[in-house]
């Protein structure tokens, strides 16, 4: 039964397979002229989202240097207000400022220091008294 469509083609299969190359040529054809297209269309694209990063960059940085500004403007303020309360301070005590006031502001100022920090006081050859035995470990190495 096979044997005598062996020899012969089947017209409907030679059809099938004829549309089917000219398919893929087509398709090949096809994607020749779309695939320059799609590359300026891919590199157009790029373009426009680059710009909107950098745009969007560029109004970061304002907003930063607009808050960085503020921040500044309320230091200067703070600091206006320090200066007149010393101000007013020095004009209390009359403008008179002696030793043991100073010695009074410095007791102050180490309640506020923590722990770890180190106070060095200087003997009468200006020599701190922590300091004084190091130089001959020193030279015993």
């Amino acid at each position: 039964m096979y044997a005598n469509n062996s020899n012969q083609f089947n017209p409907a299969i030679i059809k099938k397979a004829l549309w089917g190359v000219a398919g893929i040529v087509l398709v090949i054809v096809a994607m020749a002229f779309i695939r320059p297209w799609y590359n300026v269309w891919s590199q157009e694209m790029e373009g426009k989202a680059e710009f909107a990063k950098a745009e969007q960059n560029r109004k970061i940085k304002i907003e930063e240097a607009k808050a960085n500004l503020e921040a500044e403007k309320l230091n200067a303020q703070a600091e206006i207000e320090r200066a007149k309360g010393a101000a007013e301070a020095i004009r209390i005590e009359n403008g008179s400022i002696t030793p043991t006031y100073i010695q009074y502001l410095w007791v102050r100022q180490q309640s506020d220091l923590n722990n770890k920090t180190v106070i060095y006081v200087p003997t009468e050859s200006n020599l701190p008294i922590l300091e004084s035995t190091r130089l001959l470990f020193d030279n015993d190495k």
